[in-house]
């Protein structure tokens, strides 16, 4: 027995809510195999391509590109489960439990038999496992078409009962005329979506939970709705139409209201030509990147009480040590170190040596937490705007090894592949500010993290060196940190010995 499932947008973790809609990879009547990717979406966090945990056709989609969804809103519907070999075109019996079922040529198996299995174990589980899905046989609220409705339709003569469950009402949708096997209902006369029905004192045809929920959240009397579904039922387009007509009426309520309290004397050629002819003001939604970067940067100036201190550093010596690693030929000879590479493990040295801030705040325990290794978080301008992908357990490695980490998640962000988890989980970040060819800023901490060092671009500058004045590169260190964690011996303490590393990288030495 075929059925035609509702694939929700899962759950894509580290608490995300919403995704839009990048990119449709399928089109209505297309046939997709379980786990086949089916659409791109952009998180506040990273693309991500979304495989469906259903094998078969794609009969409606939900939501055209640029629309943002919410976790477990309806994505897709994909017809599934339609028996190989099953003819559609001879008569039509009703069998003994009201289902109808088509002829089998000779030799084919029962049609009941075949009816015991459900589409999931016909079409084998899903590997992905999404959160709401998994790879069992999906659990949901359907409506079974009635044999005496499919005797009133034409089109279905010869077809097989399908299942069909309750969707919200999709943006395209088609019947699955290629697909052998897998019949689509012909729609019935209903009323229009959110139509006015006369109050009735029995039950309400209501069976989604959300559909009444939203009703209540709106003061829509569900009472007085014409369901457009099968046998009256109220669906999620017919509440959404009644409350747009709400909205309607208030506005037009609201319009007629102002006019009324409006000064006669004016008239409208009073009115300034200027003021008529100024541009509106573009409005800019703040979602996707651009919305998680302001909810965590508001966060974190209303929740931590953050201070700056910075200090300018000779960063002379360093250059030149990474030039020698570089220009190394032979055994010796290695990858290309960064000066990132080289802040990243002066970074993760400082941190061995004060703790406090690599640590986080537990605001409802009231707890600092200390945490036993170093996830280091680098700030990474893309097209899609500002990421901080995370160097794992970057105290157990050494500078070739972050540098190679480093180069690896920035060639994953221009290209807008990082996944949530690698942009997740950093305890200290480390800012390098300098490539926009500026000097020193005061960064906002990413929360919940404790601090972050921020570093300026390394040019030459007129600076006293064994007593005489000399032409050295200068580099301004500054290290924001949360006060609740430690206080300025501490926090000066971490950046003079990020300073005393930078002039003389002889220093790390003790450390390695």
């Amino acid at each position: 027995m075929a059925q035609v499932l509702e694939f929700k947008l899962p759950d894509l973790g580290e608490g995300l809510t919403e995704a839009e809609i990048v990119r449709w990879l399928v089109e209505v009547g297309d046939v997709v195999a379980i786990d086949q990717p089916v659409v791109e979406v952009e998180t506040a966090k990273a693309m991500v391509e979304v495989p469906c945990p259903y094998g078969g056709v794609v009969t409606a989609r939900f939501g055209e590109e640029g629309t943002e969804l919410p976790v477990g809103a309806p994505l897709l519907t994909v017809a599934v489960g339609a028996p190989e070999g099953m003819e559609t075109s001879g008569p039509v019996t009703p069998g003994p439990s009201g289902a109808r079922s088509g002829s089998a040529p000779s030799g084919s198996s029962s049609p009941s038999s075949s009816s015991g299995s459900s589409a999931t174990e016909s079409s084998g589980g899903s590997g992905n496992v999404l959160v709401g899905y998994g790879t069992g046989a999906p659990a949901g609220r359907r409506r079974r078409i009635r044999p005496d409705r499919l005797d009133r339709t034409p089109a279905l003569s010869g077809a097989l009962t399908v299942e069909v469950p309750v969707p919200a009402t999709p943006v395209s949708a088609a019947p699955v005329s290629g697909a052998p096997g897998v019949p689509v209902p012909a729609a019935s006369p209903t009323a229009a979506p959110g139509s006015v029905a006369p109050v009735s004192d029995g039950p309400v045809p209501v069976v989604s939970p959300l559909v009444r929920r939203l009703a209540r959240q709106h003061d829509i009397d569900l009472r007085r709705l014409a369901g457009s579904g099968p046998e009256g039922l109220i669906l999620r387009a017919d509440v959404d139409c009644a409350i747009r007509r709400a909205e309607e009426t208030e506005a037009a309520r609201t319009r007629t209201a102002e006019a009324a309290a409006a000064p006669t004397g004016a008239s409208p050629a009073a009115a300034s030509p200027a003021a008529s002819a100024a541009p509106a003001a573009e409005r800019i939604p703040l979602r996707g990147v651009r919305g998680a970067v302001a909810d965590k940067l508001s966060r974190s100036r209303t929740e931590i009480p953050d201070a700056t201190c910075w200090v300018d550093a000779d960063a002379t010596e360093l250059m030149a040590v990474r030039a020698a690693m570089n220009a190394a030929t032979g055994p010796s000879a290695g990858p290309k170190v960064s000066v990132l590479a080289l802040l990243a493990r002066i970074c993760t040295a400082a941190l061995a040596r004060f703790p406090e801030l690599n640590s986080t705040v537990d605001t409802e325990a009231r707890e600092i937490v200390r945490l036993p290794g170093v996830h280091l978080g680098f700030a990474a301008q893309t097209e899609r705007g500002l990421v901080v992908p995370v160097v794992r357990d970057a105290h157990t490695r050494n500078a070739e090894s972050i540098g190679a980490e480093i180069a690896r998640l920035t060639e994953l962000a221009r290209t807008g592949k990082l996944s949530p988890a690698q942009l997740t989980g950093g305890t200290f970040t480390l800012n390098n500010y300098g490539v926009f060819g500026v000097d020193g800023s005061t960064p906002i901490i990413n929360h919940p993290e404790a601090a972050m060092l921020g570093v300026g671009r390394i040019m030459p500058k007129p600076w006293v060196h064994q007593g005489e004045l000399a032409v050295r590169q200068v580099v301004q260190l500054s290290l924001t940190f949360d006060h609740r964690v430690c206080d300025g011996g501490t926090a000066g303490g971490f950046l003079r010995y990020v300073a005393d590393c930078v002039e003389q990288p002889a220093v790390l030495l003790r450390t390695l």
